[in-house]
């Protein structure tokens, strides 16, 4: 499989609109982005892609990078920098198959999928496939399964893509702090690739009102708030998995300019054959 980053940012990405900060400033400079998030893998041996979230910044992603349109779509959770590039599906495919959870979220009352179903019903090219958690699905000859992460007040998913041909393997943490509960990191385990949230680094815990949570033996947060992971935690997820690799992706302009561009941290662009 072909793994492209087309959007490794948060949901603002870097540069942020309207921002002067360092960072940004910084980003500009060197001609680097953090588009919203959307990860394109390609089954070269198919023919086919795969869409793992539709960011809004998905015309501009695919006009700049080098990849074929999706064949299907998995959307992880509903918020906006996830699953508003949908739009684009207008006058752009004649069909776009697109998977989503079908577990009931008690906060809104409705699945992933049946949110996507609902908020995109004017789209004809758009049709929603229901995915049960922890139960693999076969989309563009691989086998995906979404896996229920922690991303409060809002059920969200990670997910693992695994090639059953080869036995290469892509995990995404999804966007989540670290209290990822084990039976979904059982499934996430041994990738060769793991894509992580890691927003901020742990030193800017103590501007986040909620602090940070979810502390290593050291006493570093491994969670930013309740939502995201620190860059710290992604790290740290990566290891207790053991990922292969891990890339540190929907990262946010809040990370000092001296950090922003360092490694493991992802930026646009990047690609991975596995």
């Amino acid at each position: 499989m072909r793994v492209t980053l087309l959007g490794t940012g948060d949901t603002t990405g870097t540069p942020t609109v309207g921002c002067d900060c360092d960072t940004c400033r910084e980003a500009r400079e060197r001609d680097v982005e953090r588009s919203r998030f959307s990860v394109h893998v390609e089954n070269e041996r198919t023919g086919e892609s795969l869409l793992v979230d539709a960011s809004p910044d998905f015309r501009h992603q695919f006009l700049t990078q080098d990849v074929p349109l999706p064949t299907e779509v998995v959307i992880t959770h509903i918020h906006f920098d996830h699953i508003d590039g949908l739009g684009n599906a207008y006058r752009v495919f004649d069909d776009l198959p697109v998977h989503a959870a079908d577990a009931v979220d008690p906060n809104t009352e409705e699945s992933v999928a049946d949110t996507v179903r609902r908020k995109y019903d004017y789209l004809d090219r758009v049709t929603v496939h229901d995915v049960t958690p922890f139960e693999p699905v076969r989309i563009c000859g691989f086998d995906v399964t979404l896996v229920p992460v922690d991303h409060p007040p809002l059920d969200c998913y990670g997910l693992a893509v695994e090639d059953p041909e080869t036995g290469a393997k892509l995990s995404l943490s999804g966007d989540t702090s670290f209290a990822i509960p084990e039976d979904s990191r059982a499934v996430l385990a041994d990738p060769d690739l793991l894509l992580a949230d890691g927003i901020v680094p742990a030193s800017l815990c103590e501007y986040h009102p909620a602090g940070g949570d979810h502390h290593d033996a050291e006493g570093v947060p491994r969670t930013f708030g309740t939502k995201h992971m620190t860059r710290e935690g992604a790290i740290a997820l990566g290891e207790e998995l053991g990922a292969d690799e891990t890339r540190v992706v929907h990262t946010a302009h809040f990370y000092p300019v001296e950090e922003a561009f360092e490694e493991p941290l992802a930026v646009d662009g990047e690609e991975y054959v596995l």
